[in-house]
């Protein structure tokens, strides 16, 4: 018998998080399309795997309309950090809604299933802690986060009719905090700011008093999460926080970071960010009992890996 591939499609796949899910998909056996603009995706993160007859790489903005033949559709482009979400609001916004639309007709047309890589900022500046899915949110939709947090909740609610008016097979994945190799090293996002600054001996810049708290997930667990979503029965859409519930203030992540490194930089403050929320924890309750799943990688060994990886990139820039 013949072996039948999945063809999947992956938007945004030389991003972080795109090429490592288009690393374990083609590991699994499946035939890959990665689709990028390159705004934040880099060639380098997919390098290795160009040369796998079962990936093509492809680059294409989503805000046009894609015309392929595929099974599956992980739509993960878009820019994640504020640093590039707010370079250029408009296309932020555009990104997460016409993009979304064309990836739903996409998926429409060919009967593809889809999964929607949404956000922890869907929430917001949250008055509910831990998040669990059936908070709405506290979200500014007028201040400068707000191209990136209300057009992922606008994709979400295009993602949800389309599966009431068209039956559409859809899969909506509220991501947190991820961390790992292939960070954008200016992504401003605080472990990739962190080990940086710790490698190259610079002040380490804590906005705030360093006391807000976030929950930090290695990208190995994140995309085990979103296979294993993707896996799952019509029945189960989403949305399904994936993230990792252990929190720690921002100020202990910078401490571990200086310990590991053993570097000698300081720590130094500057004003907390308009609308910056002061806490983000999953509840991770459903992703547990639909999914089987939660994080593995302690904080530790995850960080142990990343500043592996920044040293080797800044050594070869």
């Amino acid at each position: 018998m013949p072996i039948i591939r999945k063809r999947i499609l992956i938007t945004g796949g030389a991003g972080f998080l795109g090429s490592h899910l288009c690393q374990r998909l083609l590991a699994e056996g499946n035939d890959i399309l990665c689709v990028d603009n390159y705004f934040t995706g880099r060639k380098d993160n997919i390098a290795q795997l160009l040369g796998d007859n079962n990936f093509e790489a492809f680059r294409h903005d989503v805000t046009f309309p894609l015309f392929v033949e595929v099974d599956e559709i992980y739509n993960l482009a878009c820019p994640a950090s504020p640093v590039h979400y707010q370079f250029d609001p408009v296309q932020t916004t555009k990104t997460s809604v016409i993009g979304a639309i064309n990836m739903l007709g996409l998926a429409k047309r060919v009967g593809a299933k889809i999964l929607q890589s949404s956000t922890s900022e869907v929430y917001g500046d949250p008055a509910v802690h831990p998040q669990t899915e059936d908070y709405r949110g506290n979200v500014n939709p007028l201040g400068p986060r707000a191209c990136y947090d209300e057009g992922k909740r606008c994709a979400e609610t295009l993602f949800f009719d389309y599966h009431r008016q068209h039956r559409l097979q859809i899969k909506v994945a509220r991501i947190f905090n991820t961390y790992g190799p292939r960070m954008h090293p200016n992504d401003g996002r605080v472990v990739s700011n962190f080990i940086v600054q710790a490698l190259k001996g610079e002040d380490i810049t804590l906005y705030g008093d360093g006391m807000q708290t976030r929950a930090f997930c290695y990208v190995d667990d994140l995309v085990d999460g979103l296979i294993r979503l993707m896996g799952t029965g019509s029945q189960i859409t989403g949305p399904i926080n994936i993230g990792n519930p252990h929190e720690i203030p921002v100020r202990e992540l910078a401490e571990r970071v200086i310990a590991l490194i053993n570097s000698k930089s300081k720590i130094v403050h500057r004003p907390l960010p308009q609308d910056d929320p002061m806490q983000r924890c999953p509840d991770i309750t459903v992703a547990k009992r639909e999914l089987g799943w939660e994080p593995k990688v302690p904080l530790e060994e995850g960080l142990r890996r990343t500043i592996a990886y920044f040293d080797q990139l800044l050594r070869n820039l």
